[in-house]
């Protein structure tokens, strides 16, 4: 296995129990594709990789059995799971639901300072689609959603979406290298702006559900150009 597994060593990582770090170590590495679906997971060479005991390896792998991010087979050991497309719809469901009652809040409540923020984020977007840096791109992306259920007032929304869409999460990042998958995202965040800034909570919503639909249209190809990432069906 390559070393590419580190914790957060920063002042805020450090404060947080060395399995909470683990957990956001591993789980960021498998949303972002540096530990692909089917990768077997040592809590011996994880542990090595990290500088610390297989005790917060193994508790920070019990986390991610609950995200269902990491499967452990008897006899076998920890793999990374598959990419789920039942758990992909369950997060969809989810995260729609969440975030389009949030954007209606925010629609009602933002002001210019709010959305002179949102406009300041896809700038960052544009700049990062230029330079090619997806996962710029996709942190600029979270923390453009992440905004928006904050502007509602109600801060846990983003925590409980956050925690339920891993599987969507490996999706959303694997689409950000479709042909012109960017320029789509940039012009819909757009689009959703305007929205907010007309403080129309109708038209926020219609534009904010679409745009959250638009990386389902990916799965079918993605699972055709990375069969070996998704699940089987049963009947296959």
């Amino acid at each position: 296995m390559a070393s590419v597994i580190t914790l957060d060593r920063s002042q805020r990582g450090e404060s947080l129990p060395t399995r909470v770090r683990v957990y956001v170590a591993l789980r960021d590495a498998i949303v972002h594709g540096s530990l692909e679906p089917g990768r077997r997971l040592s809590e011996n060479v994880l542990a090595g990789e990290m500088g610390i005991s297989r005790t917060p390896i193994r508790e920070g792998l019990s986390l991610l059995r609950e995200d269902r991010l990491v499967e452990t087979v008897p006899q076998l050991g920890s793999f990374v799971s598959l990419v789920d497309p039942a758990a992909i719809s369950d997060a969809q469901f989810i995260r729609e639901s969440l975030e389009c009652a949030a954007i209606r809040l925010a629609a009602t409540a933002a002001d210019d300072t709010d959305v002179a923020g949102l406009e300041a984020n896809v700038q960052g977007q544009e700049e990062a689609s230029t330079a090619g840096d997806l996962d710029a791109f996709y942190n600029l992306d979270d923390s453009f959603h992440h905004a928006l259920c904050d502007l509602s007032g109600h801060r846990t929304v983003w925590i409980v979406s956050e925690r339920a869409k891993a599987h969507l999460n490996r999706i959303r990042r694997l689409s950000l290298g479709m042909p012109n998958y960017l320029e789509e995202m940039i012009a819909e965040h757009r689009q959703v702006i305007a929205a907010v800034a007309a403080h129309d909570p109708d038209l926020a919503e219609l534009h904010l559900r679409a745009h959250l639909r638009t990386v389902l249209r990916e799965v079918p190809r993605m699972r055709a150009e990375h069969p070996d990432y998704f699940e089987r069906p049963a009947d296959a």
